[in-house]
């Protein structure tokens, strides 16, 4: 699946509200792991930094939550909103 992404705006921002769509309609489910920086990349078409980029602010946003050597994981209460 490829989003169609408004390349005038800030792409990292734009991935992150997917992922955070996800999470939001269960897709991603809390405790569930979440695709890595280049999965999501690949997923998206867009370069792994930006996916890297986008999951840093959601973890330091509270909602998602990383393992070292594991992986990311969405957080088990992320925020309301």
């Amino acid at each position: 699946m490829t989003a169609d992404l408004d390349r005038t705006r800030a792409v990292w921002r734009q991935v992150a509200q997917i992922v955070i769509g996800r999470i939001k309609d269960g897709t991603y489910a809390p405790g569930s792991r979440v695709p890595s920086t280049l999965e999501l990349a690949t997923e998206l078409s867009v370069a792994s930094s930006t996916s890297q980029k986008a999951l840093a602010y959601l973890r330091r946003e509270g909602w998602l939550r990383g393992e070292t050597g594991i992986g990311t994981f969405v957080a088990d209460k992320p925020p309301a909103d």
